[in-house]
């Protein structure tokens, strides 16, 4: 079978109404290559007064990367890195060691009404990179390459694929592709990754004649070519890439190899002693329940 999984998420109300669709982890899969979280946004309507901002918060052991479809968004993190997040461009943030952000409404939108659409993901860091310096990398949409595959318009986010290869500095063997597809339009996808999920951002999809609704996530299996067809036009994304190099444990916020890892950046956070966003003197908490991290993920 070209399938192993479908995960159909849930949705998880991040605060203030703020809803995502959470597909990663799931019980069932708890990563592709080293996506161990897949969080799928909007279309979301943010009007004046409505405040979604994501105030500062730590990371340990993983790197976020931030696509926006539509709309905009103010990073800014304990390294003083200002950047606006726009449609179109990948943004990169190994937390290593550690890191803060935060996400904020921009400045120039905080009184007019616009959509925010995306996906944000976290990777696993590679067991050697686990606890190096954080960084924070921004690739603007104009530097990601477009090909042409079938019917198809395939931007390569992250890794390589049909001859092109992205700028964005993974850490690890890693695939992420953003794929139109018009009305009646087909491609084959080929095994470019040991591991490879696709996941339908608007509209139906068939693979190899398996019809996928919209917001689903189909892992696929290993070393298969699939056909993709669009009924209506869709646009989905695929995500993939190398396994794991260990088992991770995951708790709110942190990734690592290592409990005990989790139960120190806890105590950091909790104590304050991470370094924070420079001129943000807002925070969020640590989770109430103690740090309790479940078996690692594999």
């Amino acid at each position: 079978m070209a399938i192993t999984q479908q995960l159909t998420g849930h949705e998880k109300d991040l605060g203030g109404g703020f809803v995502v669709r959470r597909l990663l982890p799931d019980a069932r899969q708890r990563s592709v290559g080293p996506f161990i979280f897949f969080d799928h946004f909007g279309p979301a309507r943010e009007l004046p007064g409505v405040n979604h901002d994501v105030r500062p918060h730590p990371h340990i052991g993983l790197a976020t990367v931030t696509y926006l479809f539509e709309g905009a968004m103010m990073h800014r993190d304990s390294l003083g890195t200002e950047q606006l997040i726009e449609p179109g461009a990948i943004n990169w943030m190994t937390a290593g060691r550690g890191i803060v952000h935060s996400e904020r409404r921009p400045a120039h939108l905080r009184d007019v009404a616009f959509t925010n659409h995306g996906l944000q993901l976290w990777t696993a860091l590679p067991l050697a990179h686990e606890e190096a310096e954080a960084a924070f990398s921004h690739t603007p949409a104009d530097a990601i390459p477009e090909v042409s595959v079938g019917a198809a318009r395939v931007r390569v986010l992250v890794g390589g694929a049909f001859g092109a290869r992205s700028p964005v500095p993974a850490l690890s063997p890693t695939l992420y592709l953003d794929i139109w597809l018009p009305e009646g339009g087909r491609m084959e996808l080929p095994p470019l990754a040991p591991e490879q999920a696709l996941y339908g951002v608007d509209a139906p999809v068939e693979v190899d004649g398996q019809a996928i609704a919209p917001r689903r996530m189909a892992v696929l299996a290993p070393e298969q070519p699939v056909e993709l067809f669009a009924p209506a036009g869709a646009r989905l994304v695929v995500v993939g890439g190398a396994p794991l190099d260990a088992p991770r444990h995951m708790w709110w916020n942190f990734v690592s190899s290592r409990k005990e890892r989790i139960l120190q950046a806890s105590a950091d956070w909790k104590e304050m002693r991470m370094a924070m966003v420079p001129g943000d003197d807002e925070f969020i908490p640590l989770p109430p329940t103690p740090a309790t991290p479940p078996e690692p993920r594999s």
